[in-house]
């Protein structure tokens, strides 16, 4: 019927949780094509057309059908100012509803290219021959000649001997029986998890020893431990739904499994690990797709790693050789969600908001998924700026000679960073060219001798398998001293600050929070704390172990801003627990973060954090002076409606020496102490705790307890507290002299050192505001 009118396109209001509508006029574009995200329609199924329109009134471009409410265009646009829009389609890319709002953006120039093939011709050159993970035919002949010419080519006889011999006469590992009663407990959990993990380094480097060297006793112990394992059933105990983590390491298993032993392997043989290997993807896939929907919800952390870690290679072994060519669809959802919305953790600029534990997790898959894109298909997805500079975060909040002065979660249980964070950095050094990037790899590995085989590294990485799979693939720069000073992850609301980090002796480094994230997923309720090392000793610490998600420990404590160096408000926190929404509205932000003539000048913002549990609060917001590269003034400024008491927390490895109105902490190689100097609301009643309040002895049982320090301050409606805090080493003891000038409307603090250099912090008082 003609004259009919067209649908309305349903548009609704984007949340915390969701997606963004994005480009917009007030965001800075980072690359060019821009990335294009807007909340899909009610019916899964919908396809999607999108029109850009240059504001000079040049040629509309328009793309569709479009599958899901993410697009990459394949050309970068000419700089100037656009507008955009979509709408529904049909298959031939025919709006079915009205466009919808039209937004704005702007393309600088000179901006990173970084464009993405369509879906007709991204895997146009691909091979589909096997192998295809890692190495193809022709690359696994030149992989093998070299090999025979030199063992020792990139580091093929180390892996050979560590990494597959070990694995020819081991037993091949049954299916798992799972939790006893199907309860879950930690200890079976990490056991399986390893067990799981070795099985997948089983095949996998049975696998390549046999086609390297031709053996075929050793390719057909690989085929033994592929076959054992394709029998497991995949809805069973190693099914995604059971526990994604060891579903993940099966799949890959079977991935790797299947891809390298594929010719020596029968039809029926290759039949009964393809359906294997397709059920548990698709049990994978349309978990992440279809429950998580990670391209709505971005923020579900492992759903949005399944992409890099098992999807990606998955895909990529089975393209092009299941039935209904489902491995074909998931590839391109997760080359368009790798391409466009990740990372939902971060920005351009590096940062990952779950911490530089997960980051060290994340990025490592995504390295391994970029590596397998890049050889299979030539899409580059280390031209985005994200990759590029996301080396910066673990070199400026965690430095290699580190352990506890870092926030979010970290398996590492007080050790020093696991040798993957370096390996990565190593990697994008290769990518960047990046000297301090090297620096950092070769100084993690330094400090960390023989502890390959410890959980946190061998439960996720052989980096035997990671040092060949990179020499084939990248150069090795040469190692620069990183650089000091400060780096604002502005997009995460963290702030790192590193002096002399290649200098132990004179090493400080002040890590920072103030997250638009809040504490949903592994971030906690940590908004305006801080974490301090010098002098190669943590000194300001993340207190608590992270021995295992949901414990006593990790919700009692560590996830709680009473384990933090931050404040409490009426002895309240900041809302740490599991309802995403109110973790992602318990929110900081970054104000200022300047390195200024003589100091650095961070401010943070926690107001909306505290808020989440004290409603009364009007302002907490915190200060941070580093003068001179030596000491730190912090203030804290915090307004309430009714009377509130703050509490400033301090967590140390060592119990403190206690003053009326000072405090002291000594370590083995440096040491710190605080003095409050001025309190608007009165002195404070200070006192300290050596334990974990409220958490299970067995959680921690054998680790190092360390010791809180509370400085109480009496109930006010208005708070404004200034504290110096002075790290140094115990071979050269430091003083910070204070004194106040308070005869006009402010109250100016005044510090001195012992080369009487000055630094002032002015204090609004009560009168003046």
């Amino acid at each position: 019927m003609t004259g009919t009118a067209i649908p309305t396109l349903d548009e609704p209001q984007a949340g915390r949780l969701t997606i963004q509508y994005s480009p917009t006029a007030e965001q800075e574009i980072t690359e060019n094509p821009p990335r294009f995200t807007w909340l899909p329609v009610l019916e899964d199924e919908a396809l999607y057309a999108l029109r850009i329109t240059p504001a000079d009134g040049g040629e509309e471009l328009q793309f569709g059908p479009i599958r899901w409410n993410m697009f990459t265009p394949d050309a970068p646009l000419p700089a100037g100012e656009y507008s955009w829009s979509y709408a529904v389609c049909d298959d031939a890319g025919k709006p079915l509803t009205t466009w919808s709002t039209t937004r704005a953006f702007t393309i600088a120039e000179g901006l990173p290219e970084s464009p993405l093939p369509p879906r007709e011709a991204r895997f146009a050159k691909s091979v589909t021959t096997h192998p295809r993970l890692w190495l193809d035919s022709a690359r696994l002949a030149a992989f093998r000649d070299a090999v025979a010419k030199d063992p020792t080519h990139c580091a093929w006889d180390v892996f050979y001997e560590k990494s597959v011999l070990p694995w020819v006469k081991r037993d091949v590992m049954k299916e798992p029986a799972g939790y006893p009663n199907h309860q879950r407990i930690a200890s079976v959990w990490r056991q399986t998890y390893i067990d799981l993990q070795e099985v997948w380094y089983a095949i996998r480097h049975l696998a390549i020893g046999g086609a390297v060297t031709g053996n075929e006793e050793m390719t057909a112990r690989a085929k033994e431990w592929l076959l054992e394992v394709a029998s497991w059933d995949p809805m069973g105990v190693t099914s995604r739904a059971y526990t994604d983590e060891w579903a993940y390491r099966v799949n890959n298993a079977l991935a790797w499994g299947y891809d390298w032993l594929h010719d020596d392997l029968t039809e029926d043989e290759r039949a009964t690990v393809r359906t294997a290997l397709l059920a548990r993807t698709r049990d994978i896939a349309e978990h992440a797709i279809n429950n998580a929907k990670i391209h709505l919800f971005p923020y579900d952390s492992h759903a949005v790693r399944s992409v890099s870690l098992t999807l990606i290679p998955a895909c990529i072994a089975l393209l092009g050789e299941d039935e209904n060519d489902e491995a074909r669809d998931w590839l391109n959802y997760c080359i368009e969600f790798l391409s466009t919305v990740y990372s939902p953790w971060g920005d351009a600029e590096g940062g990952w908001a779950e911490g530089t534990n997960y980051w060290m997790m994340g990025v490592g898959y995504l390295i391994d998924a970029a590596n397998r894109l890049k050889s299979f298909t030539g899409i580059d997805l280390y031209n985005r700026p994200f990759l590029r500079n996301t080396g910066d975060f673990p070199l400026f909040c965690k430095a290699p000679n580190t352990r506890r002065a870092t926030f979010g979660d970290d398996s590492t249980q007080g050790d020093l960073p696991c040798i993957k964070t370096g390996l990565n950095l190593r990697q994008l050094g290769g990518v960047t060219g990046n000297g301090a990037y090297q620096w950092y790899c070769e100084e993690n590995l330094r400090l960390n001798p023989g502890t390959e085989g410890a959980f946190y590294n061998w439960g996720w990485w052989d980096t035997n398998f990671d040092e060949m799979a990179f020499r084939t693939d990248y150069p090795e720069v040469a190692a620069t001293a990183p650089e000091g000073g400060m780096r604002h992850f502005r997009g995460i609301g963290w702030v790192g600050v590193q002096h002399e980090m290649a200098n132990p002796d004179e090493h400080i480094q002040f890590v920072f929070k103030s997250s638009p994230f809040g504490s949903i997923s592994h971030s906690h309720g940590d908004q305006n704390a801080f974490c301090l090392a010098a002098y190669g000793e943590d000194l300001a610490i993340q207190s608590g172990y992270y021995v295992a998600f949901n414990s006593t420990m990790h919700r009692q404590w560590r996830r709680q801003t009473r384990s933090k160096n931050a404040i409490l408000i009426n002895g309240k926190g900041q809302y740490a627990e599991k309802d995403k929404a109110k973790a992602m509205a318990a929110t900081g932000r970054i104000l200022a973060a300047e390195e200024r003539e003589d100091h650095i000048f961070i401010h943070g913002d926690a107001t909306a954090a505290y808020q989440s549990l004290s409603p009364e609060v009007t302002m907490a917001e915190r200060e941070i002076y580093f003068v001179r590269n030596s000491y730190f003034v912090i203030v804290d400024k915090v307004d309430a409606e009714t009377p509130v008491t703050v509490d400033w927390l301090l967590h140390a490895n060592n119990p403190y020496e206690l003053g009326k109105t000072s405090f002291r902490n000594t370590g083995k190689r440096a040491g710190f102490y605080g003095q409050v100097v001025w309190s608007e609301a009165g002195k404070p009643d200070i006192t300290q705790t050596t334990d974990f309040p409220d958490v299970d002895p067995s959680d921690y049982e054998g680790l190092p307890v360390s010791t809180f320090l509370t400085a109480r301050y009496p109930a006010a409606t208005r708070h404004r507290i200034a504290t110096l805090l002075v790290p140094y080493k115990l071979d050269k003891p430091k003083r910070i002299f204070n004194f106040m000038d308070d005869q006009g409307y402010d109250a100016d603090l005044y510090f001195t050192d012992a080369d009487e250099n000055t630094f002032k912090v002015v204090m609004k008082k009560l009168a003046n505001t």
